[in-house]
């Protein structure tokens, strides 16, 4: 039933603090409509192209947030946002990664937009751009979640990173792969 949905955040952690968050979003259905992957290198289409330019843009409409490493795949993405503090005078992440938790549970007050905004107005402009494009007014483009990890230090950084980089040649292994027929 729709009201049983079950959320998939971590209880009482603060997700507008400062701090690196991996995120990993699915094209509803899992249609491969964002490119192809061949000789473990990334052919993004019209479509693809989009979700590079409107994920590239999140900083412009969220000023405390910036982006790291990111990857556009046939039938999903991968990116690390990195959200700035409170007053970061536009030093974004200056103590990233910092999930410490610290501010778990506080009044946001006039903060950093939360995770879940961020990613909803990505998903919301990317879905409307393609849509106009494809004149499919209203057909949903993502699945209605999204996966996240918070990055916790350095080594967890970098390992996200990696994976990262390194997807378009490890995508005939990729779970995403072998859950629906991408073709290469």
């Amino acid at each position: 039933m729709p009201g049983d949905r079950k959320s998939i955040r971590l209880k009482d952690y603060d997700y507008a603090q400062t701090g690196g968050y991996d995120v990993s979003i699915c094209a509803h259905g899992d249609k491969c409509i964002f490119g192809v992957v061949k000789n473990g290198e990334m052919f993004l289409s019209d479509c693809g192209k989009i979700v590079d330019k409107c994920w590239n843009e999140i900083p412009e409409h969220f000023p405390h947030v910036e982006l790291d490493e990111h990857i556009v795949m046939p039938n999903h993405m991968h990116g690390i946002i990195v959200i700035g503090g409170e007053n970061d005078d536009n030093n974004v992440g200056a103590g990233f990664p910092r999930p410490d938790n610290e501010t778990a549970g506080k009044g946001r007050g006039n903060r950093a937009p939360t995770l879940g905004q961020i990613v909803a107005y990505f998903k919301y402009g990317s879905t409307k751009q393609i849509n106009a494009m494809r004149n499919t007014p209203g057909a949903r483009l993502w699945q209605r979640n999204f996966y996240e990890h918070v990055i916790r230090n350095e080594p967890d950084l970098n390992r996200v990173r990696e994976y990262i980089v390194y997807n378009p040649a490890k995508w005939e292994e990729d779970e995403y792969y072998a859950q629906v027929d991408c073709g290469t």
